[in-house]
């Protein structure tokens, strides 16, 4: 085989090989940022969660106001 096929079969295995240490270490970015996008998302549930609408509430407070609402209607 020539020199010159030889040279040219280092230089591309050194290009390609190159290429995948860059692509692995995208991959490992990207699961990094997927693990840190999995905690934003179980924080953002979280203050959903705590935030959930007033509606859900009202009927039990206007029960509980009922004799106030009562007694205030007798005056």
């Amino acid at each position: 085989m020539p020199a010159v096929a030889v040279v040219t079969l280092v230089i591309a295995t050194v290009i390609i090989a190159a290429a995948a240490l860059g692509l692995a270490r995208v991959i490992g970015h990207l699961k990094a940022v997927a693990g840190t996008l999995d905690a934003v998302i179980g924080g953002v549930r979280a203050v959903a969660d705590r935030t959930s609408t007033v509606p859900t509430v009202v009927p039990s407070v206007n029960a509980s106001l009922k004799p106030v609402r009562d007694f205030c209607e007798t005056i």
